[in-house]
C-alpha cells in the first residue's frame, strides 16, 4: 500500500464530510447551549477512540486556538484505576456505566465514540447517559452499528476504514473546540 493510496482514502472521506454540515452545526448548538447552562460534556470510547476521547474533553478544558475559560468537559476512559476495579468486579461491558451514573446530571451532553458503532460497553454507556437526562450522541463509521438506533443523535463519518473514521472523528471534534471558541466568545 503505497503514501499516495492512504492520501487518497483520507482525502475521499474529508470531501464526503461536506455532507454533515448541518448535523454538526445542529450539535455545535446542542453543545454551546449546554455549557451555558453550566452542564458539562461526557466523552467515552474505546482504544484509539478512548484516546479521542481524551483529546477532545483535553481541547475544552484546556483551550484550542483562543485564550477562553476552561469548558467543562470528562473523559471517562482516563482513571485506570476505576476502569479496571468495575471490570474485574463486575464487567468490561459497563465500565462507563457507573462513572456516568456517579457525574452525570440531567442538562449533560454523553458523546460516545466507536468506529463500529458496536461496542458494548459504548451502547451500554449512551443508555445510561439517557436514563440519567442526558442528551446523547455517537460519533461512529458509516453504518452507524446499533449506536445509530440508540444515540439521539449519530455522527456517521463516511467510510468504513477505522483509520478514516478515527482520522473523521478528529476533524468534527477539532471543529466542534475551533467553533465553540467563536461562539461562547461572541457571547460572553
Amino acid at each position: 500500500m503505497s503514501f499516495t493510496s492512504t492520501l487518497k482514502r483520507h482525502q475521499t472521506m474529508v470531501e464526503d464530510l461536506y455532507s454533515l454540515d448541518e448535523q454538526v452545526n445542529t450539535l455545535l448548538t446542542r453543545i454551546a447551549e449546554c455549557l451555558k447552562q453550566g452542564n458539562k460534556v461526557l466523552f467515552f470510547g474505546n482504544g484509539g477512540s478512548a484516546s479521542d476521547a481524551q483529546h477532545l474533553a483535553a481541547e475544552f478544558v484546556v483551550r484550542y486556538y483562543k485564550q477562553r475559560a476552561p469548558l467543562a468537559a470528562i473523559a471517562l476512559t482516563t482513571d485506570t484505576s476505576i476502569i479496571t476495579a468495575h471490570g474485574n468486579d463486575y464487567s468490561f461491558a459497563t465500565i462507563f456505566d457507573r462513572q456516568i451514573q456517579a457525574l452525570a446530571k440531567e442538562g449533560d451532553i454523553a458523546i460516545g465514540l466507536s468506529t463500529s458503532g458496536n461496542s458494548d460497553n459504548v451502547i451500554n454507556g449512551i443508555k445510561t447517559a439517557q436514563q440519567a437526562g442526558c442528551w446523547t450522541c455517537a460519533f461512529t463509521g458509516i453504518s452507524g452499528g446499533e449506536l445509530l438506533n440508540i444515540a439521539d443523535d449519530c455522527i456517521r463519518i463516511p467510510s468504513t476504514e477505522t483509520a478514516r473514521v478515527q482520522e473523521g472523528h478528529i476533524i468534527v471534534g477539532h471543529w466542534l473546540c475551533e467553533a465553540l471558541d467563536e461562539q461562547l466568545n461572541e457571547t460572553e
